[in-house]
């Protein structure tokens, strides 16, 4: 088997223009996909080190970790940031974002996260890319976490630099990841005498190595096995359809709201309104006088297959995410998930109702 990954034939510029072709087609986009060849993380930091510089006045929208992380770009780039930071248990508004803009004139840049899985919220970006196209700011989306878990749609929203990878919600490999770029986000990178060039972090390479060559050479060696990985991933939501994956996402998190209401021990939902809910994850509150970490490893200890992770830093102590995305967005890995945190629960000696979880469970999942 070890053989026969190492004898592929080296994949062709043809074969990765037409993995990027079946993104942009996951994406409804129109936009230059390019696929990087590395984590999210590469395109997201390419994307803002491509079009902010000194002069670029950025709103930055934070509701969790990631957009703390794209304000320091920002302002690493000498652009002057704008922080519209709501309470990670919620979701911005269209509106909090239009009383930003309109107090500020001045921005030309939006920077938002569409899923955080880290806090478990999702931000309504259909109603802030209308704002931010009014505003004719450029609009900058993490959708890593929320792509094929719910709509991801740059053209529809008006977003000029879309993110994504593959292993969340998707449900595929971690090591390379895309971003769809349009005219407006080209031209602005094209204006920018910092954006990075002959970097692997640089966008424009991309664009003047392989698409404005029409995609015949490709710029350097692809990561194939992780190419081929996202090829077999994007084949299996084509197959199913993407309607599907997203159902079973929202079914997911829908059932482990019910189910960890039902199973009681003083567990509550993290982000409160279910409609501000991310499908990718769901973070629930540890009752007081219990340490989410240590509840999380007691109930690992009782069955090692389930999603679970404590909320990273400080939120450790607080939040714990059942991670119920990809493979794990089933009801058999939410219904474990919660009777494992059931027993650490009535391990610490809190009052719990397994059964109740499971029957919530199954009346929720639609």
């Amino acid at each position: 088997m070890t053989h026969a990954f190492l004898d592929l034939p080296p994949l062709s510029a043809v074969h990765f223009a037409a993995i990027e072709d079946r993104v942009a087609r996951l994406l409804d986009t129109r936009q230059d996909v390019v696929i990087m060849q590395g984590e999210a993380l590469l395109p997201l930091e390419g994307a803002i080190r491509a079009t902010a510089a000194p002069g670029t006045t950025a709103l930055n929208v934070i509701t969790g970790p990631y957009g703390q992380t794209f304000g320091n770009w920002l302002r690493d780039c000498g652009a002057t940031v704008i922080d519209l930071a709501v309470p990670f248990h919620t979701a911005v508004t269209a509106a909090q974002v239009r009383g930003a803009l309109a107090e500020h004139p001045e921005i030309d840049f939006v920077s938002l996260v569409h899923a955080e899985a880290a806090t478990g919220n999702t931000n309504p970006v259909a109603e802030i890319g209308e704002a931010v196209r009014e505003q004719g700011a450029l609009f900058y989306l993490d959708a890593v976490a929320s792509v094929g878990a719910e709509p991801v749609l740059p053209d529809a929203w008006g977003v000029d630099l879309c993110v994504i990878g593959a292993q969340k919600g998707m449900g595929g490999p971690a090591g390379v990841s895309a971003v769809s770029v349009s005219e407006r986000a080209w031209a602005r990178m094209a204006a920018n005498p910092n954006a990075p060039r002959r970097s692997y972090l640089s966008l424009l390479d991309w664009k003047e190595r392989w698409l404005d060559g029409g995609r015949k050479a490709l710029p350097h060696a692809p990561a194939q096995l992780e190419m081929l990985a996202l090829e077999a991933c994007v084949e299996r939501i084509e197959a199913v359809g993407l309607d599907t994956v997203m159902a079973r996402h929202r079914s997911a998190a829908l059932a482990t709201r019910a189910g960890a209401a039902a199973l009681g021990g003083g567990l509550e939902p993290y982000v409160y309104e279910a409609g501000e809910a991310a499908p990718v994850a769901t973070t629930l509150r540890v009752p007081a006088g219990v340490a989410a970490s240590e509840l999380v490893a007691r109930a690992l200890e009782s069955d090692p297959g389930v999603p679970l992770a404590a909320g990273g830093g400080a939120l450790a102590k607080e939040m714990i995410r059942v991670n119920h995305y990809g493979a794990d967005a089933t009801r058999t890995a939410v219904r474990s998930s919660l009777a494992a945190l059931g027993t650490a629960l009535a391990g610490k000696g809190l009052d719990v109702d397994v059964e109740a979880a499971r029957q919530a469970v199954e009346s929720a999942w639609r």
